[in-house]
């Protein structure tokens, strides 16, 4: 079996740390590994419109972000096939298929769905699109064969609602798709990283992130303005590290070297820890040294973003040409599920042989 990726975003807006430590960063790491037969990444547009059918231009303006936000962290376009996915139509065609094995009830249980419904306020109006894009995201994964799908741990019900198609599928029209399998994140600190209010995690729609398309002076007065531990009134006062937003960015970000180069004096990110804990070392301190780490980290990001920023219509002819790689993928994946099911009608010609004989029999007779 071919090790294939199916992984991507939804452009409502530019992508943060969040992304980036949570999923952008390893799909930069196994796209270079050499490991994999193929690697899709797509802007999932039509996904975004669930949600946003009203305001299309939000998705059509933040395409090119996300996009920039991709070739920015690494992702390379000869080694990766980065698509639109209202560009595929295939996905559509698939995901109308696969509906007729899913139950409006068990989307409903679906609890990344009903997390995502509590969080957007629909309540009972619900609109369609969105209740079922556990499905469409089955279509998105099952197009390419895709066996290997990172998330985060959030996202695990929605590969279940998939495998749970797939085995369906497979079950009634015999061995057609391929059942994927969850990637999560090595550090359980980078699948949820909280937002800069301390309350949930980072989010677009809370916009409570730093962005990679962030200035360096943004983001240094996004983490002098963080929340940390409100405890901590003086620098003597005796701090939490636990729940403190600025530690789990050092937890998430933080290298040794790190420590060598903006905050000597402490060996590891443990002894900055219980220094915090006994009280004497103040959140300025621990922030601007937090500042001094995102900036090294995001500093290559940011000149890769300004070279491509300079040749637009070449981020979209990148755009234009994946998507037609990804549809001729998508298309043959199609063609074989409308053939396991029986509706391929003009390539069936056993179908048509036995439907010629048959009424050729009845006009003899």
């Amino acid at each position: 079996m071919k090790n294939i990726i199916l992984t991507g975003d939804r452009p409502t807006g530019k992508l943060h740390l969040g992304h980036y430590v949570g999923s952008l960063k390893k799909r930069v790491e196994l796209q270079n590994s050499g490991k994999f037969d193929g690697i899709f990444i797509m802007i999932a547009d039509a996904q975004a419109l669930s949600d946003n059918a009203d305001n299309v231009e939000k998705v059509r303006q933040n395409v090119i972000e996300v996009a920039l936000d991709y070739l920015a962290c690494g992702i390379d376009p000869n080694k990766s096939t980065i698509f639109i996915q209202s560009q595929i139509p295939e996905l559509c065609e698939l995901t109308y298929y696969f509906l007729n094995l899913v139950t409006v009830a068990r989307l409903q249980r679906n609890p990344t769905v009903k997390e995502e419904i509590k969080l957007r306020g629909f309540n009972k109006s619900i609109p369609a699109g969105f209740l079922t894009y556990p499905v469409s995201q089955a279509a998105d994964i099952t197009a390419f064969d895709a066996n290997i799908v990172p998330v985060g741990d959030d996202q695990l019900p929605m590969i279940e609602q998939t495998r749970e198609i797939v085995r369906s599928f497979n079950s009634i029209y015999g061995e057609t798709l391929v059942e994927p399998n969850a990637s999560l994140p090595e550090n359980d600190i980078c699948s949820r990283l909280p937002g800069l209010d301390g309350k949930a995690k980072m989010s677009k729609s809370l916009n409570n992130g730093i962005y990679l398309a962030d200035s360096p002076e943004e983001i240094k007065k996004k983490i002098m303005g963080m929340f940390t531990d409100p405890n901590h009134l003086k620098v003597e006062d005796p701090g939490t590290v636990e729940n403190n937003p600025v530690f789990t960015y050092l937890d998430a970000f933080c290298k040794p070297n790190h420590l060598q180069r903006y905050l000597a004096g402490y060996n590891n990110l443990d002894e900055l820890k219980d220094h915090y804990r006994r009280g004497g070392l103040g959140d300025t301190k621990i922030k601007s040294f937090l500042n001094d780490v995102i900036q090294e980290e995001l500093m290559p990001l940011r000149t890769r973003r300004e070279e491509y920023q300079k040749n637009i219509p070449q981020v979209y002819k990148i755009l234009l040409e994946g998507s037609r790689e990804a549809r001729n993928v998508a298309s043959q994946t199609t063609q074989r599920v409308k053939s396991a099911i029986g509706i391929n009608y003009f390539e069936d010609a056993d179908l048509i042989s036995k439907q010629a004989q048959k009424f050729a029999h009845q006009i003899k007779s």
